[in-house]
């Protein structure tokens, strides 16, 4: 059916909606550390704090007398290189984001949610998770499978291990903005 408008004939019926245009935006993103780059930074780290337990705490307790080869895990000697293990995790990653393992294999620890690293996020990592993880092993081998190399810590404490100088593309469609410069059109 069509009308007659000033002379014109129109068609009847819904105005035409104008065609949405999207876009391809390219971004970088860090690369997330997977599982074999992250356990030889850990291997690295367990030297580290072996070697600051034997090298601090093992003589001290040689001085004194106290037994360093009980291996009940209340015994005094493993309460300290416990909390020396625990300690050195916390404290390298909240005022460097990164243990010297990390370091050195080039990794670092940012949070998903925020800018910095809060207190309670890293003892829920470096302290509940870890020992989650390490009492079930299988569970740490789920940073090999996740698409951002997350173990079960991480998911829970909304982190991930990422390398410091490696990037990668990726590509997401957006609605393209009615505001183009010039520059965006050539």
């Amino acid at each position: 059916m069509a009308d007659q408008v000033n002379g014109t004939i129109a068609a009847a019926g819904p105005a035409p909606r104008p065609e949405r245009q999207y876009e391809e935006v390219l971004y970088y993103e860090h690369m997330p550390a997977g599982f074999w780059v992250r356990f030889w930074a850990y291997l690295i780290d367990l030297i580290v704090v072996a070697s600051a337990s034997s090298i601090l705490v093992k003589p001290i307790f040689l001085l004194v007398g106290a037994e360093t080869a009980s291996s009940a895990w209340y015994a005094p000697y493993a309460i300290v290189t416990a909390v020396i293990f625990y300690g050195y995790f916390v404290l390298m990653t909240k005022f460097f984001n990164q243990t010297i393992g990390k370091m050195i294999m080039g990794l670092r620890v940012i949070s998903l949610k925020e800018d910095n690293l809060t207190w309670g996020t890293l003892l829920f990592r470096e302290w509940i998770g870890r020992f989650i993880s390490a009492t079930i092993l299988p569970l740490y081998w789920i940073v090999g499978f996740t698409r951002l190399k997350q173990g079960v810590h991480d998911f829970i404490a909304d982190t991930t291990v990422i390398h410091e100088s490696s990037y990668r593309k990726q590509k997401t469609i957006q609605k393209a903005s009615a505001e183009r410069s010039e520059l965006q059109d050539a």
